[in-house]
Formats: C-alpha cells, structure tokens, sequence
C-alpha cells in the first residue's frame, strides 16, 4: 500500500527555514552506482529551476538514495519535485519513490551535525574508507 501521502502530514514550508530532506529510488533499486547517474543526480542539486526554490548547502548521493541539506526559498515540495523531475529527465526514466522524507533544522548547532552526518553516509555504508574518494557529495563548509 503506498502511504506516500503520510509523510505530507504536517509539512511545512517556511522561507529561509533548513531542512535536511531524504529521497529514496523505486524499490530502493541502486541507480546511482554509475558515474553518468550519480553526476547526473549531483549536478541537479544546483539546477537553477531548483536553486530558485532550495540554497544546497549539502548533498549526498547514496546508490539508493539523497540527502540534500536546503535552505528554503520557497515551497520545499516543489523544490523537491522539481530536483527529482530533472534527474528522471536526464536519465530518461522514472527512478524515484513517491513522496520523502524531511526534518526541519532549527539552529546552527544542528546544522553543522546534519552536514557532517550526510557527508559521513558514504563511510558508514562502508562505501570508501575515506570521504576523498567518493565524489558525488558537496557541501558549502569546504
């Protein structure tokens, strides 16, 4: 049963607010394994019909999933839709599940926590053993 419709329950989209937004593939099937998927997926972060509605202050691509840190311009469901329309577009198939998960950050001190718990991802999931050599992540502290 798709239950999608759950994770909308109280959403809220507050101008300059952050929030550190999960996305999952279909299936949580491993699209991003691939150098064309995974910059394609990064790249869009930046997209300007996207930057217009979401300031990147982070991302991560997951071979399953994102987690892209946001500063909010606008409303964050559509930022959201729209950073996934452009990724299904550039590789030309439907890739993601529907709906995703957020959390709002409410201080600075949990900013920089979020940050470092999305770059950290690709450690944990025993994907490198050292965060240099993973490239399809970014963020604004550099």
């Amino acid at each position: 049963m798709n239950r999608s419709h759950l994770l909308r329950q109280g959403r809220q989209s507050i101008p300059n607010a952050h929030y550190l937004v999960t996305a999952t593939t279909r299936h949580r099937q491993q699209v991003f394994t691939n150098f064309h998927t995974a910059c394609c997926a990064s790249r869009h972060f930046y997209h300007p019909r996207v930057s217009e509605l979401a300031t990147t202050f982070a991302f991560v691509v997951m071979p399953d999933h994102i987690h892209w840190l946001l500063q909010l311009n606008g409303d964050l469901s559509e930022a959201v839709r729209r950073y996934k329309a452009y990724v299904s577009l550039n590789i030309d198939r439907r890739l993601w599940q529907d709906g995703f998960h957020d959390r709002m950050i409410k201080d600075e001190a949990s900013l920089k926590a979020a940050a470092r718990y999305i770059v950290a991802n690709p450690l944990r999931a025993n994907l490198v053993e050292d965060i240099g050599k993973y490239s399809y992540w970014d963020a604004i502290w550099l």
